[in-house]
């Protein structure tokens, strides 16, 4: 919320498994939603989809490759990639880094 009113930038990084309130509420709210690959994302389990709805989902369907593919999640990102792409993705978006002296000054 507060990134709204604020209009911050807010990246979204999900690892598995990302399931429940976390993927209901801030997991999908980025302005950029970056998962890992093979990472399991859903709201709720395939056995209580299942029993609630009386339907089977395809056993793929709640993994980021898929979500990708349809549109929930913007990339997808192995770990050791990670920091470099959420480094340009700062930049473009005009942060900055501050030395330890200015924050000092912010303080």
């Amino acid at each position: 919320l507060l990134s709204t009113i604020k209009k911050l930038f807010y990246v979204s990084i999900l690892t598995s498994p990302t399931t429940g309130g976390v993927t209901a509420s801030f997991g999908m709210l980025g302005d950029i939603i970056i998962a890992e690959p093979k990472t399991y994302i859903a709201f709720a389990g395939k056995r209580v989809i299942r029993q609630t709805l009386k339907r089977l989902i395809p056993g793929n369907s709640q993994i980021s490759e898929s979500l990708l593919r349809r549109g929930f999640i913007d990339s997808i990102v192995p770990r050791r990639f990670l920091k470099g792409v959420v480094t340009e993705l700062f930049q473009f978006h005009n942060f900055f880094s501050l030395a330890k002296k200015e924050i000092m000054e912010l303080k």
